[in-house]
């Protein structure tokens, strides 16, 4: 199972976080860097499994990022074991 990590001192928005997911996964220069993009790339286009923390994710910025927590929590249970989830 390959492993990615998010540091959340270093992403200082959601096109940033976009960006670095792109980067990290070599998506091509189509993805939309979106929450629905996000989805479908999280869903059938990088290689699982894959386990993928959060780190440095503050009560502050939990609340700024959200949605994308929501999104990879619900990606982990759809994926059934393809996916690990975790925030630090």
């Amino acid at each position: 199972m390959g492993k990615k990590v998010f540091d959340f001192n270093h992403i200082v928005d959601l096109p940033h976080f976009y960006s670095e997911f792109s980067r990290e996964f070599a998506l091509s220069e189509e993805f939309g860097a979106n929450l629905d993009a996000l989805w479908d790339a999280v869903t059938g286009q990088i290689d699982l499994p894959v386990e993928i923390d959060f780190i440095n994710l503050t009560s502050r910025k939990k609340r700024r990022f959200g949605a994308l927590v929501l999104l990879f929590e619900e990606a982990e249970e759809e994926l059934e074991g393809g996916l690990r989830f975790n925030v630090h």
